[in-house]
């Protein structure tokens, strides 16, 4: 038996329950992971409160851990009992104590990166790899504007971000998450509860605008995202934080400038093994160099899921949040 969360409604937090099971034996092409760090994200909640629709209920929770493989399937020859890998895609399930899932979407991780680093960075982290080498690949002297830029992704956007020689604006909703953007590599912040977002990136650019808008916001900010915008630059929509973005009118974006927009995912970028395999070894890199560091800010049992949760929907968050078995 082992330990997982799970919800047979969805709904609050108080859905989420602790409850022993029976982990599946690894089919063929799967693997099981005893994991040692679970990554907490928001998509976690979209699922939970069914603006995700869990593929059956009762559901597990969560695609992103780190561990150790407990066994292998047949036909498995990348991986092996002991090894110690990563994953932030697969099945639900990440939220337990063993997780079975497709050994492709398993990468081996490196002696140099501890589990909890590599749960806390492997969604975010691969997130920010394909926002900002694939959906655009940002280039030094480019300014990018990045919402939420204190948070788990955004944290590891500002640092990648300077490394590379962009010019970030983040938008946060405090002096505390202001400074900590910053000194992740932010180029500037806006806080957004008193500052009008679209005048002051007019003033920090001179009135040039920005290159790419990067909004995991959603509904909300929609519309402020497009204004900060150059002509025929580009908007990226890639979460839901606020709910999602609904009814758009297409010709918004010729009367904007003539804009594109796009709304990716990480499923749509790491499809096959080859390409999950470059993405994390680019990410591993920019980890082992410490080009970026992982903020881990908050650390829960996993019988608390649902406290870490609510944690991380009320913004009270910074950095990153694990659970841990």
């Amino acid at each position: 038996m082992a330990k997982r969360i799970q919800f047979a409604r969805t709904g609050g937090s108080e859905v989420l329950e602790l409850v022993d099971v029976t982990p599946a034996e690894p089919g063929p092409g799967e693997v099981r992971v005893a994991n040692r760090a679970v990554g907490l994200n928001f998509i976690d909640i979209y699922f939970r409160t069914g603006l995700y629709p869990a593929p059956s209920l009762p559901s597990g929770l969560g695609t992103e851990a780190a561990g150790v493989v407990d066994a292998v399937g047949d036909g498995v020859t990348h991986l092996k009992p002991g090894d110690r890998v990563a994953y932030a895609q697969g099945p639900l399930g990440a939220y337990a104590e063993l997780h079975t899932l497709p050994a492709d979407k398993v990468v081996v991780l490196p002696d140099g990166i501890d589990f909890e680093t590599a749960a806390a960075s492997m969604l975010k982290g691969l997130t920010v790899q394909y926002l900002m080498r694939q959906t655009h690949r940002v280039e030094a002297g480019e300014t990018i504007l990045w919402h939420a830029a204190a948070g788990g992704v955004g944290s590891i956007a500002c640092q990648w971000a300077r490394a590379l020689g962009v010019r970030l604006i983040g938008t946060v909703s405090s002096p505390e998450k202001a400074a900590l953007a910053e000194k992740n590599g932010a180029w500037a912040t806006i806080d957004y509860t008193k500052e009008d977002v679209v005048e002051r990136v007019r003033e920090l650019t001179d009135g040039a605008m920005c290159d790419v808008v990067y909004d995991s916001v959603g509904k909300d900010t929609w519309e402020t995202s497009l204004d900060c915008l150059k002509p025929r630059s580009l908007m990226v929509s890639f979460g839901n934080a606020s709910g999602a973005v609904e009814g758009v009118n297409l010709g918004i974006l010729n009367q904007k400038g003539s804009l594109y927009t796009t709304r990716p995912s990480l499923n749509g970028y790491a499809d096959t093994r080859e390409r999950l395999e470059a993405m994390a070894a680019e990410l591993f890199e920019m980890l082992e160099s410490g080009k970026v560091k992982v903020d881990i800010s908050s650390r829960y049992p996993l019988a608390e899921a649902g406290k870490a949760q609510d944690a991380l929907q009320g913004r009270q968050t910074t950095g990153s949040t694990i659970l841990l078995p």
